[in-house]
């Protein structure tokens, strides 16, 4: 019994969840105890969330944000406004998180070889509109001259990273949002270490939240000394406030500025079936050789300045060093919470609004907003063949309750409903009418669209295109539709808890 309690005692997670728990019965009993001896302090936190609520309403956010917090803060006057200060999407909060840093969108004027967004839309002006739009919010522009390679499987992916790693002259840049000790870090490890030897310079970002129970607290301690420039990024402090919301989900590897790998795939083993968790686990991701990867490291660089406060460098002695043959347009992209700007859900949405004749969509996590729903169902009724992939295994069960309560009305649509059957689909991906696709770490729900730090790149006329699109029809081979028959077995109990926490889900 003491070495159970010992062990539980000693998880981060236990610990600070315990803490969290605390701190809110806290504020829970002592606000109540508070207005039971003060008697104004109850009617002045009332008028305070009914101000909280006016503001809401006026305030230029998400609409389904806004209406959980109202209903919050309706249903619970007395806490509900003092609820929405400390842990809403206030500029206090929103600041706090920001500390005063705004990056700088990336200078390739030194580059030899220029951005190709305008050749693009001359060439395509179909794409004109999403890679300008990226272009002018984040700064990325769209390449050419760059090799690409897409992989259906995390095995793929790991096998061509160790290859690659083992011919780094120059530095390695990493930034994960989980990285687990085992047979794919480990590995991954071992040629680090001999890079470190032979004088590159290493340098990792992983999420102290997403690797919590993946390694020790310490382990960026560790790393530096074997000479690997380690950081945590947003260290977990179990203290009630929205910093802890904000996450690093990028998954990035970029080797001597030449070679940049991004998708779903973090450093773990079950990313490549090592470890079976959730049946068989299928991930994607990319490789990008060439022009495109510049923009990956300029990323990479803007991240660790916000982390470690050191100024991004001049660019030169990163970007690419060679020029490959064009396979189509690439653009890598990024999306932060530190700004009002949804770039990921824009690029969804507009790849969704201007398909004409099919457009496929995989995630592993499906809540959705109004503007997305509309889009979604839209296309269907306009007779584009709009279909989505969801696991057949969940991760998180009440994040798949709520997932699966948007079937019905997506289905009725004419939306057709995928679920992978062989475990858990952690890709990210969109692809439509043959010309286009997104592949990166940009989930289809409120985490990825608003509060996480992601990543992706747009493919334009590109090989990759193709390969998207048939993996994601290899894997419809090996999943159930969602149909009429299914959603009447559907139990009215459980459609009806999922329809509530509906309502909460920008909060889950």
């Amino acid at each position: 019994m003491r070495k159970w309690l010992g062990k539980m005692f000693s998880d981060r997670r236990v610990v600070g969840g315990l803490l969290l728990i605390a701190q809110f019965l806290i504020v829970l009993f002592g606000v109540g105890l508070a207005t039971e001896n003060w008697r104004w302090l109850s009617t002045l936190l009332t008028v305070l969330s009914i101000i909280i609520v006016i503001w809401l309403v006026r305030k230029y956010d998400n609409p389904t944000y806004k209406i959980s917090w109202i209903i919050i803060i309706l249903v619970l006057p007395l806490f509900g406004g003092l609820f929405y200060l400390l842990w809403g999407n206030t500029p206090f909060n929103r600041a706090r998180t920001q500390h005063k840093y705004e990056p700088k969108p990336p200078d390739f004027t030194a580059y030899l070889r220029a951005p190709a967004t305008e050749t693009l839309a001359g060439e395509h002006p179909q794409h004109a509109a999403c890679a300008r739009y990226v272009q002018n919010l984040d700064g990325m522009p769209a390449w050419t001259n760059t090799e690409t390679r897409y992989f259906k499987v995390g095995e793929e992916m790991f096998a061509s990273m160790c290859e690659e790693l083992k011919k780094a002259e120059k530095f390695v840049f990493m930034e994960y949002f989980i990285v687990e000790q085992g047979v794919m870090w480990d590995t991954i490890l071992d040629i680090l270490k001999e890079k470190v030897r032979q004088g590159v310079d290493v340098r990792l970002i992983y999420d102290d939240v997403g690797s919590i129970a993946t390694l020790p607290k310490n382990y960026d301690k560790y790393l530096g000394t074997l000479g690997i420039r380690a950081v945590r990024f947003n260290r977990f402090i179990p203290t009630l406030n929205t910093y802890l919301n904000y996450r690093n989900h990028r998954k990035i590897m970029v080797i001597d500025g030449n070679v940049g790998y991004m998708g779903g795939i973090n450093l773990a083993d079950e990313y490549i079936n090592v470890k079976v968790r959730f049946g068989h686990w299928k991930d994607t991701g990319i490789l990008l050789r060439g022009e495109g990867t510049a923009s990956i490291t300029s990323m990479f660089l803007q991240m660790w300045e916000y982390v470690t406060g050191e100024p991004v460098p001049p660019l030169d002695p990163y970007l690419p060093t060679v020029k490959m043959p064009s396979d189509g347009y690439v653009q890598p992209f990024a999306d932060s919470p530190l700004d009002d700007l949804n770039i990921g859900e824009s690029v969804y949405l507009q790849i969704v609004q201007t398909a004409r004749d099919y457009v496929y969509i995989t995630t592993p996590y499906l809540v959705l907003d109004n503007e997305m729903i509309t889009a979604l169902t839209i296309a269907a009724q306009s007779g584009v063949d709009v279909r989505i992939l969801t696991p057949g295994i969940p991760d998180k069960k009440l994040v798949y309750m709520i997932t699966r309560s948007y079937y019905q009305q997506l289905h009725r649509a004419g939306v057709k409903i995928y679920e992978y059957r062989p475990g858990f689909l952690h890709a990210k991906s969109i692809v439509a009418d043959d010309n286009a696709a997104v592949v990166g770490t940009i989930n289809m729900d409120f985490r990825s669209f608003f509060l996480h730090f992601e990543c992706a790149t747009c493919f334009y006329e590109s090989s990759v295109v193709g390969a998207v699109k048939q993996d994601i029809l290899n894997t419809i081979e090996q999943s159930r539709q969602i149909d009429d028959e299914w959603l009447r077995r559907v139990p009215w109990l459980r459609s009806i808890a999922a329809s509530v926490l509906r309502l909460f889900a920008p909060l889950l």
